[in-house]
């Protein structure tokens, strides 16, 4: 089965063809790709659960927990941009694979730690090389699934896409904490996640042959940048990832999620696990809404207006000491947050050129790495700094409270100075249905 190529824009007819929910489901090679990523990202879901839990046990440290964070970034801060570039010259199914194996091996040196009880001076450098293959995966599979879905459908890809990795963050965190709290540590949610690994390693190595992408520049500094110079000069995609980039760094608190389990709403890793799946439940609700929708309107304001929202929830759900209301909260960050994944991931890969989309994909990596591990660095460190002796929820408090406040600054900060946010209307519309460049 040959994969379907959008090397061209869709007819007219196919533009105004009745909206399907199902339309990139029908294409195989996207269908087999998605159902592998999906057990995959379960398994990494399961493994983030475990990862925080082993660490918080053996340290006790809230800084650990932030480690935890940089050490995945590190290698996200240095090799996205070189990545890309390697990602639009060789076959981005290769690139897939490779990075694929070396996640394989790290969940199985996290198990090893985990049976012998090591601490984070072994687990640290495991996360090190995970993030380092995930910097190549990431923006792989990101440049690879436009070529698996005609262009019109792009959009559909994307719910699916996102849906999945939302059903397995409702999924895995349930089953991570429920592994761990009945063999009474963390050994077999690692070596269950190299085992789904292996299963997508294996859908994947079942596509057909894809072409490398079209980019023969020869390897100069200006080629390696060359997604960085193309975001920087179309604005719209600088702001809705600068938007993201800087909300989830300052309003995340995932990786605070130990302390409330165990500390703060004392609910165990049980309800450690029920806390992380509560965003995911949230998302695939919004999901399967959006699957059902036709495309988006107004889609720049109400991104704006999502991540606002954001701010909010995340604001309630640090001062409250209720474990259903902290729920609810979570519930709302996931939802708001679905839908400014969609519009973020259709809009850079509808407006960027095949021949740059693993530049363009690494440095959406880069923004989505740095908000998310270095968010869990900037959590850890607050709650850190606010210690108190005799209150363990005064510094997780007040990180998480002063993070949703940051979060709606930057929408406001966004609204003003991208004004072409709020005019953005439909997905489907590309650069040349819009004057922002």
């Amino acid at each position: 089965m040959t994969a379907t190529a959008p090397a061209s824009e869709p007819s007219e007819a196919a533009v105004i063809e009745p909206h399907d929910p199902i339309g990139a489901l029908r294409e195989p090679p996207f269908r087999r790709f998605v159902t592998g990523n999906f057990l995959a990202l379960l398994g990494s879901q399961m493994q983030a659960t475990a990862v925080g839990w082993d660490v918080y046990e053996v340290t006790g440290k809230t800084l650990d927990l932030g480690l935890v964070g940089l050490a995945q970034v590190i290698p996200v801060l240095f090799f996205a941009i070189p990545a890309g570039n390697v990602i639009d010259r060789y076959s981005r199914r290769n690139v897939i694979l490779a990075a694929t194996a070396v996640l394989i091996g790290c969940s199985l040196a996290l198990a090893y730690a985990s049976r012998i009880g090591a601490g984070t001076a072994m687990i640290l450098p495991c996360l090190l090389v995970n993030g380092l293959a995930r910097t190549f995966l990431q923006p792989a599979k990101s440049s690879l699934i436009p070529t698996l879905v005609p262009r019109w459908r792009f959009a559909n890809a994307v719910t699916w896409s996102t849906s999945s990795f939302q059903l397995a963050t409702v999924i895995g965190p349930g089953i991570g904490g429920w592994v761990i709290a009945y063999w009474g540590q963390a050994t077999w949610v690692y070596l269950i996640d190299a085992g789904f690994t292996l299963f997508f390693l294996l859908q994947v190595a079942r596509l057909p042959p894809l072409p490398a992408a079209a980019h023969r520049e020869p390897a100069t500094w200006r080629s390696v940048l060359g997604g960085v110079e193309y975001v920087w000069r179309t604005k719209l995609v600088l702001g809705a990832l600068a938007l993201d980039m800087f909300a989830v760094l300052l309003g995340g608190a995932t990786a605070l999620l130990p302390v409330y389990a165990k500390d703060i709403l004392l609910v165990g890793p049980t309800g450690l696990g029920a806390l992380r799946a509560a965003p995911g439940i949230g998302a695939l609700v919004v999901s399967l809404a959006l699957l059902a929708l036709p495309p988006m309107r107004r889609a720049g304001s109400v991104l704006l207006w999502s991540v606002a929202g954001f701010g909010v929830a995340t604001i309630v759900f640090g001062a409250t000491r209720n474990y259903p209301v902290a729920l609810a909260m979570l519930f709302l960050t996931g939802a708001l947050d679905m839908i400014s994944v969609v519009i973020r991931h259709t809009l850079v890969q509808t407006w960027t050129p095949d021949a740059m989309r693993g530049r363009v994909s690494s440095v959406n990596s880069l923004f989505i790495g740095i908000s998310n591990e270095l968010g869990s660095l900037e959590s850890g460190l607050v709650a850190h700094w606010f210690t108190r002796q005799n209150d363990v929820a005064f510094g997780p408090t007040v990180s998480v409270v002063s993070g949703g406040i940051g979060t709606l600054v930057v929408v406001l900060l966004t609204a003003v100075l991208v004004p072409s946010m709020r005019r953005y209307d439909r997905l489907t519309d590309g650069p040349a249905k819009t004057d922002d460049r």
